[in-house]
């Protein structure tokens, strides 16, 4: 693996955090500031924030393991 494929796999990771943070942000907003009244938002922001911690675990395990590989 390249120095330039390693720089994209952290930029990659940096990126799924960043939106991660984002959706977990909105989750805590609508419990913080609509709930109970926007109620029927929970199913898709919390999926939208799962899908995002989930994109974020798998760009940090790609790099975990190119990382390793590098010895």
């Amino acid at each position: 693996m390249t120095d330039d494929e390693l720089k994209t796999l952290e930029k990659a990771v940096s990126k799924a955090k960043r939106i991660a943070s984002e959706r977990a942000s909105e989750l805590h907003d609508l419990v913080e500031d609509r709930l109970p009244a926007a109620y029927e938002e929970i199913p898709g922001i919390a999926q939208a924030t799962y899908d995002a911690c989930v994109a974020w675990a798998e760009a940090s395990a790609r790099l975990r393991e190119a990382q390793a590989a590098l010895g």
